[in-house]
């Protein structure tokens, strides 16, 4: 079940409200919108048509954040033709063990050596410099888009975002935030404990505990917007004001409690 793919809400010119406008005097009052200013976030972008619903959420964040002096960077999967395969390819020098391929022993080695492909150090530059991530996906099978789990299994790599024991809290990426925000294919209904597809939670748990906090990261609580395909205009006006207005606060909130118990309950 791919869930949230075909969500092309094309958003009108006459109900562009959601675009923020410059700082407010008392927004530029206030200590932490200069707190704000400079900080930088990488927005890794999984959909095919930018005018779906997915890109109306990655263009309100770019806009926001920019409006409050942020500097972002957008991966845009698609559009850059992204490579999601890890194959023998991702090592530019000589194969450790070249007789018996083993992919997470060789690009270990190869990270250590500066020897990965450059689509792959390209976007572990971008992580590196970024404060947040944010990752913008429609919900596929429970999961991301092929081309986001790619992303994640070659540039999220040993050496350079975890090592054995530097996992976990010890991750590499400790000092950087991460958000999913990702839209589906059910409703709220559908994903609550009694719901048919069960709490949204569950499906979380092996994308932020994971991979996401496996890294390291701290990660803030995800930004789901349930089933735009189906909503009513104002429904979907109402998700992406939503996004926006959190936002605006992104800087305050808390990472959640990275444990079994914030997923599965006691």
């Amino acid at each position: 079940m791919q869930e949230g793919q075909g969500d092309c809400w094309v958003l009108e010119e006459s109900d562009r409200s959601w675009k923020p406008g410059p700082p407010t005097q008392s927004e530029r009052k206030d200590p932490q919108y200069h707190s704000m200013a400079g900080k930088k976030v990488l927005i890794v972008y999984a959909h095919q048509e930018p005018r779906s619903f997915n890109g109306t959420l990655k263009n309100v964040a770019v806009d926001e954040l920019r409006r409050q002096g942020c500097v972002v960077a957008v991966s845009d999967l698609y559009a850059m033709d992204f490579e999601p395969r890890a194959t023998r390819n991702d090592i530019t020098g000589a194969l450790s063990n070249p007789e018996l391929f083993n992919y997470g022993v060789e690009v270990y080695e190869a990270y250590k050596k500066r020897s990965l492909a450059s689509d792959i150090t390209e976007e572990q530059k971008k992580v590196q410099e970024a404060d947040l991530v944010i990752f913008q996906f429609p919900l596929y099978w429970f999961s991301v888009p092929a081309v986001l789990k790619g992303w994640m299994d070659r540039v999220l790599c040993q050496g350079f975002a975890f090592d054995i024991p530097e996992f976990y809290d010890a991750g590499f990426l400790k000092d950087k935030l991460a958000l999913l925000s990702l839209t589906t294919g059910g409703t709220a209904e559908m994903y609550s404990k009694a719901g048919v597809s069960g709490d949204f939670r569950y499906f979380l748990w092996p994308l932020q505990h994971g991979a996401l906090h496996f890294c390291g990261f701290k990660v803030l609580a995800a930004q789901i917007s349930f089933a735009p395909e189906i909503a009513s205009e104002e429904e979907r006006k109402g998700m992406v004001a939503a996004w926006a207005q959190r936002l605006k606060t992104i800087w305050k909130e808390e990472p959640i409690s990275c444990t079994p118990p914030w997923y599965f309950g006691q």
